[in-house]
């Protein structure tokens, strides 16, 4: 029973409607005190009849004021939930029309238990939601420009701030880590029960929490904008999702209600029993129903958030239980999307000593190629550098303590008349290095592949995804090799943005329904023409992220699984709610009209009714549970 205001803020709404279930509990317990009353006086002094009758009425009275007020709003504000307190006023008001003051009173009282417990449910609360909002809420050390760290309201952070996170400490907003080292807990965000290494780059979540060393972050996402945010942002919106069977039933609201006045007076008509036409109109209340598509979705996102996926609607959770084919981008998806060094060939010299060397030289030139090598090993480990000078498009050459040392292209060498050894072959950037005139070897680089890649793809397959597709604006021979080591049957090589869209619509138009999954700029499109568009939270473009239906926080690959697997326990979990509500419903209606319900037949019919209310709820529960860890590739 609610009447409150629908233009309101979601999050003031939320606040009226537990002022509102308070008023009303309150009152259907002072409520209850006087029935109670009444009962016991008629008990103990039978002749006294008029007593008992007032406080019976003073009971009834009490809680018509919520009944009636939900009535009329409903009446305004017409929903398939607003046909439920119409049919209670209508019990109501008929009880007392009969001169039955006990059913008056006791009947409200309780429904109004009843929706007490469903808003006080795991579900119906937002108890999920409250939960993740107070990980959203905490206290910051905001770094000041003159080195001073101050404690603010995490909401009071802006991007580009710079935050300190002690050991113990909560990090208070999406950042990017630009000092220190710490394990992070993250099994609140990303569903990793193992702690994440945060180190200097970084991108790291809020709500994760600092388990040991010290970090500062450049606040990158507060807010709505956060990944928390973004949560629960999905989970409220999940509240309003609705079946088809809501969706119709909402469609002929008014006229299932004329449907069910007919048939109590019908009933009445027939049996002449007030009490089995009362227990008409509460068996006809339609709350199972209304509830279970809600109540599925909201357990649904809330297990999916905890296993580090965000999605963004009910109906994309839906659509992953019925998916035929997947679409997947190579670059920062099948792979990590940056350089790393996969060979040296140079037999005959130190292995280290090539690294440092390489490493030093690649920390003076901001080429991607340099940038990968200067993180193989640690600043304190590189050497000394004088007289550094890049040359353009080739390579670095820099004084050292030992000789002039060069980095760079085979064009390089040859410009320093520098004899190297034969260029391997390699589909990827390769990188000479010399020191003092010689030659010391070539280092290999390439893209790497998850290691999660072949077995997420797997697992796929046995999931009915048998058509797997690579997309890429890859060269052909580094994608043929790829999907060969990943175990995908077809490849489109050297795709622009325009050909992945083309090629999606085109396994739409052959009948398939496809999961698109990438995460640069030019898979934007593609994600969005797909079925269900899924993009890797962790390094994906913005847009990508904004076109997607899907969003892997971790950007773990297994967790496609994970989609598929929770989206078919949430759709036989939905189709046995809607079937409790509506099977459950047209029972109780059906031995209300038939008298089968007794001489209480309005008040057996409310707690049925409240019972198949907390059934819808506790199946949905069970969602909760589902659990699924992923063993180590």
């Amino acid at each position: 029973m609610n009447a409150e205001n629908p233009a309101m803020p979601a999050s003031m709404l939320t606040t009226a409607e537990q002022r509102s279930a308070a008023r009303q509990l309150t009152l259907a317990m002072l409520a209850l005190g006087l029935l109670g009353l009444g009962l016991v006086w008629r008990w103990m002094a039978p002749g006294q009849v008029g007593v008992s009758q007032l406080l019976l009425g003073g009971a009834s009275l009490l809680v018509a004021v919520p009944v009636l007020r939900s009535a009329w709003f409903s009446l305004r504000y017409p929903s398939l939930h607003g046909i439920t307190d119409q049919l209670i006023a209508l019990a109501m008001l008929g009880a007392w029309a009969t001169g039955d003051l006990l059913t008056a009173a006791l009947l409200p009282i309780i429904m109004i238990f009843g929706h007490v417990l469903e808003e006080r449910s795991v579900i119906g609360s937002q108890e999920a939601i409250d939960a993740l909002g107070r990980l959203t809420r905490s206290l910051a050390r905001r770094v000041q420009a003159d080195g001073r760290v101050e404690e603010v309201d995490n909401a009071s952070l802006r991007r580009g701030d710079l935050v300190e996170v002690r050991a113990g400490d909560r990090v208070p907003a999406d950042g990017l880590v630009v000092s220190g080292q710490a394990s992070l807990d993250t099994a609140s965000i990303t569903g990793e029960s193992v702690p994440l290494e945060a180190s200097v780059g970084m991108q790291v979540f809020g709500g994760a929490i600092n388990l040991d060393g010290l970090l500062r972050l450049e606040v990158t996402r507060t807010g709505e904008e956060s990944t928390l945010g973004k949560v629960i942002a999905l989970m409220q919106s999940a509240e309003r999702a609705k079946p088809p069977i809501t969706r119709l039933l909402e469609r002929y609201a008014g006229s299932y209600l004329v449907l069910v006045l007919l048939l109590a007076a019908v009933t009445w008509f027939i049996t002449n029993d007030a009490q089995a036409m009362l227990a008409v109109l509460v068996a006809a209340c339609p709350c199972a129903l209304v509830l279970s598509a809600p109540a599925t979705a909201i357990a649904g996102i809330a297990v999916a958030a905890r296993h580090g996926i965000l999605i963004r609607s009910s109906a994309f959770l839906e659509e992953l239980a019925d998916l035929t084919s997947l679409v997947v981008d190579k670059t920062g998806t099948l792979t990590f999307g940056s350089l790393r060094l996969q060979a040296v060939d140079s037999p005959r010299e130190d292995r280290q000593v090539m690294l440092g060397l390489a490493a030093s030289l690649g920390s003076a030139s901001s080429h991607p190629v340099s940038r990968a090598l200067a993180a193989l090993v640690p600043p304190e480990q590189q050497w000394a550098l004088e007289h550094i000078h890049e040359h353009q498009g080739l390579g670095v050459v820099a004084g050292t303590d030992r000789g002039q040392a060069a980095l760079g292209r085979p064009e390089l060498f040859a410009r320093l008349s520098i004899d190297t050894s034969p260029v391997p072959s390699h589909d990827g950037p390769i990188a000479g290095l010399a020191l003092d005139g010689r030659f010391l070897g070539w280092l290999l680089l390439a893209d790497s592949i998850k290691p999660e890649a072949s077995q997420a793809l797997q697992e796929l397959r046995g999931l009915g995804l048998g058509r797997q597709l690579l997309l890429t604006g890859d060269r052909q021979s580094v994608a043929d090799t790829l999907a060969r080591e990943v175990g995908i049957g077809e490849v489109v090589a050297q795709a622009l943005p325009h050909d992945k869209l083309a090629r999606v619509l085109e396994e739409i138009d052959k009948g398939f329904r496809p999961m698109v999954v990438g995460d640069g700029i030019n898979d934007s499109l593609a994600l969005k023409a797909g079925v269900v568009g899924v993009a890797m939270g962790a390094g994906g473009a913005d847009i990508a992220l904004a076109s997607a239906d899907v969003v892997l926080i971790g950007s773990d690959l297994r967790r496609l699984g994970t989609c598929v697997r929770l989206s078919r326990e949430c759709r036989r979990t939905l189709q046995v709610n809607v079937i409790i509500g509506l099977g459950w419903t047209l029972a109780i209606v059906a031995f209300a009209a038939f008298g089968w319900l007794g001489g209480a037949g309005a008040m057996i019919a409310a707690v049925l009714h409240n019972l198949s209310t907390l059934l819808v709820l506790g199946n949905a529960g069970r969602l909760l549970r589902f659990q699924e860890s992923l063993a180590k590739p």
